[in-house]
């Protein structure tokens, strides 16, 4: 084998051939600055987590509070005021009854929690033989092996696993009539064998920015408890304002059993990741049995310094803004990229809160793609056959528009 000048082994990319990643020395607002000096617009928030921008003085001073009093302590038979706090503050923000917080350290555990807690409350239960979860088509989960199991079994960047991965079922969202009454049948057909439903509410993220309105996510929570089934919702990728409202959910008056969150959780700090129950979950593990308790515990779970971050990025959601910052993003995000409607290469164009997609109608070389927009100055990910806008919630206008104006100009070229 070659010998290769880094020991890092990067996320998503075939070593062998890979062009050197940019290397990043600093961050302030909405931008990265590359060790070469020159400086970037980051149009997705470093995968949707910085929210508040990067180095808020308020998040880097509640963290710096916490680091001289107590960087980390295990969570095992310990407690701490910044995990209590930020359970409260989080049970008190999620709609209905979600009032029992697990913390975990990041979005694809979170998803494995969600799962875990669900077979395990069917078990719980005395009922034996429901531990497949059903899933939908181009969904996207997570990378660990609970989470892949779920992602888009034939789409998805996880396909190879196939063989490996526990047998779920899946469905098409119900945006038909036809769709609608497949779900029924495959529910009905299957509960028996199923422990949950897993959606991502509004936006399927990570499988091709797929949108869809509030009515298919209150059709599937409706079909869910027909069934009596419990329903997960990922809010991973949607959570913290990113589609207009501080949680998707809300859009479709839909109160999940289970919510999943991670990522802007602290605005882009620390790593840190909840998955939220409601109280009829939780009763289900509260016994006298000790089998019956959930038998999970990251080392880092309830991190002190990143309960500290996300305490200050939700008092940024009181103090600032920053929905109605999100719905503002979207209406521009809408006027500007609205131009490339009925380009000839141009498949979608479509924009949900402050997430602006332009699909095409073949896929694009991504990785001359990607250079020309660096040499525009912006930062973005496209990934499959989409080019996608997802920047901090607190982006300044000239900002955005030059993140729109780089992905106007490379899409009508294309």
């Amino acid at each position: 084998m070659p010998a290769h000048d880094s020991h890092l082994w990067r996320p998503y990319t075939q070593m062998k051939g890979a062009a050197p990643p940019l290397e990043a020395v600093r961050t302030h607002g909405s931008r990265i600055v590359l060790a070469d000096g020159r400086e970037l617009v980051d149009g997705i928030a470093s995968w949707w987590t910085a929210v508040h921008g990067y180095n808020h003085p308020h998040i880097r001073a509640a963290v710096a509070a916490q680091l001289d009093a107590m960087p980390h302590v295990m969570f095992g038979g310990l407690t701490h005021a910044p995990a209590e706090r930020l359970a409260r503050r989080l049970a008190a923000l999620a709609p209905g009854d979600l009032d029992h917080v697990f913390f975990t350290d990041s979005g694809s555990v979170a998803v494995e929690v969600a799962l875990k807690m669900a077979v395990q409350l069917w078990l719980n239960r005395g009922v034996a033989g429901r531990s497949r979860i059903l899933a939908f088509r181009e969904g996207y989960h997570g990378d660990t092996l609970g989470a892949m199991s779920v992602c888009d079994p034939q789409e998805g960047m996880h396909r190879r696993f196939g063989a490996y991965l526990p047998a779920q079922l899946f469905c098409d969202l119900p945006r038909s009539r036809a769709q609608e009454a497949a779900l029924e049948a495959t529910l009905a057909g299957h509960a028996h064998e199923l422990a949950a439903v897993i959606v991502e509410p509004l936006v399927q993220g990570a499988g091709g920015m797929r949108m869809h309105e509030p009515e298919v996510l209150a059709t599937i929570a409706r079909l869910a408890r027909r069934h009596g089934l419990p329903l997960i919702l990922d809010e991973i990728f949607t959570g913290f304002g990113r589609t207009g409202t501080m949680f998707a959910c809300e859009q479709a008056q839909v109160v999940p059993d289970i919510l999943c969150l991670s990522k802007a959780l602290t605005g882009g700090t620390l790593a840190l990741a909840a998955t939220i129950a409601t109280r009829e979950v939780f009763a289900g593990f509260w016994s006298d049995d000790p089998a019956a308790a959930l038998m999970h515990g990251p080392t880092f779970m309830a991190n002190p310094l990143a309960c500290a971050a996300a305490q200050a990025s939700l008092d940024l959601f009181e103090r600032e803004p920053r929905l109605g910052q999100a719905r503002a993003i979207g209406d521009r995000l809408a006027e500007g990229l609205a131009p490339l409607r009925g380009r000839p290469n141009i498949r979608d164009v479509r924009v949900l809160g402050a997430i602006g997609v332009v699909q095409f109608g073949r896929s694009p070389d991504l990785a001359a793609l990607k250079d020309r927009l660096v040499r525009r100055g912006t930062w973005v990910r496209p990934f499959g056959d989409i080019l996608y806008l997802t920047p901090a919630l607190s982006i300044g206008e000239a900002d955005l528009d030059h993140l729109v104006a780089s992905v106007r100009a490379e899409a009508w070229g294309a």
